[in-house]
């Protein structure tokens, strides 16, 4: 037989357990807000959630009817569910305040930014939740000036280590 695979540990942040993270959307877009939003599960998705079985790769948030919902993330089906698991690519709905929701709606349909779910993680008090971003996407050559932010920030810190 196989290797057993470790369960992955969750991480801990400010009372939060982070199930999953979006690098790539802080790479490929500009982050100008973020709003919290709780999310309308089904029982083994939850169990899905707490074993760490999500991607959030191409996932986004769209409105139906002065509502928003969460597309394409994809949460794996629970390993102990029956034939009653879920849909692992279903819309998902996005649990805010008609105000922010009508707010939200606003930025996406002027102004031309796009929701984008930057972590899910269970706060202190065990419930799902989506850090939705407002963002915008970058130009390549954004991207390029980014990275080389990093590598200059990266020398000085090895500069200021080699000194002490």
């Amino acid at each position: 037989m196989g290797k057993k695979r470790k369960k992955p540990t969750p991480r801990i942040e400010d009372g939060r357990k982070i199930v999953a993270r979006n690098r790539r959307a802080r790479h490929f877009h500009h982050i100008e807000d973020t709003v919290e939003a709780g999310l309308a599960l089904v029982g083994t998705e939850v169990k899905s959630l707490r074993q760490g079985a999500v991607t959030l790769k191409d996932g986004y948030a769209a409105h139906r009817t002065e509502e928003l919902f969460l597309f394409g993330v994809h949460i794996t089906p629970y390993t102990h569910g029956t034939h009653e698991n879920h849909d692992p690519e279903r819309p998902r709905k996005l649990l805010l305040h008609r105000r922010q929701i009508r707010r939200l709606i606003g930025y996406v349909a002027e102004r031309g930014y796009t929701l984008l779910p930057l972590e899910i993680y269970f706060n202190e008090r065990g419930k799902a939740k989506v850090l939705l971003g407002l963002a915008r996407g970058k130009k390549h050559f954004d991207r390029r000036e980014d990275v080389k932010k990093r590598e200059a920030e990266r020398e000085i810190e090895r500069a200021l280590r080699r000194r002490r």
